[in-house]
């Protein structure tokens, strides 16, 4: 082996280093200039500007303006994933409520990009190209569930897991619509989590 290839590696893990800088750059500037002006209204020029790069630079990096929708929503799954791996529940019903809290957390720590985004992703299609990742992971909870006797056998844990899915888009798409500060979102989630968990995860006489 020789030395030049050696010392070959450092400096291709800085490139890749810039390269994620740069992307970053992109990213944030977007979502800044999303949440300020909504998404509709910003320009690929604009966010290149926000970023100090050329529009090229851009291209290099997103194919489409679409495609910083796409990075938004993995990001969030990201925080999602982070939460609940440190989260203690493990009654599922409770997990479940749990998760319905950190979803709106998530959406709650930037309600003007939440809202500019959200409805971006559904102007865009990407509410029918979904992957199951959301519905996958909440029907997780009532194979749990199913397992430790507190949900009955007939309960399919993948349509569960859909209906979960769709009273969670369905409360934040009906949030999105509202004047700011009109509804409380994590209430809303909470309420209408519970009021579908009444029905295939009934808690016991005792309450627990």
């Amino acid at each position: 082996m020789t030395s030049s290839n050696i010392t070959a590696g450092p400096p291709q893990g800085r490139r890749e280093r810039n390269k994620q800088r740069v992307r970053d750059s992109i990213y944030y500037a977007a979502i800044e200039l999303f949440a300020d002006q909504g998404y509709d209204q910003t320009t690929v020029d604009e966010i290149a500007e926000r970023a100090d790069v050329a529009r090229g630079t851009f291209f290099n990096h997103f194919q489409k303006k679409e495609d910083l929708i796409t990075e938004w929503g993995a990001k969030r799954r990201d925080v999602l994933r982070e939460g609940l791996a440190a989260a203690t529940e493990t009654d599922p019903r409770r997990a479940l409520l749990e998760c319905m809290g950190l979803l709106a957390d998530i959406s709650l720590r930037d309600p003007a990009l939440t809202r500019a985004l959200t409805t971006a992703w559904v102007k865009a299609g990407y509410l029918l190209q979904e992957e199951p990742y959301l519905s996958d992971m909440l029907g997780d909870f009532v194979v749990e569930a199913r397992r430790r006797g507190q949900v009955p056998d007939t309960v399919d844990p993948r349509l569960a897991g859909l209906l979960l899915r769709d009273v969670y888009f369905g409360t934040v798409f009906r949030w999105v619509q509202r004047p700011e500060g009109e509804c409380d979102l994590a209430a809303d989630l909470h309420t209408a989590c519970e009021t579908v968990l009444d029905g295939i995860m009934p808690l016991a006489p005792d309450g627990s």
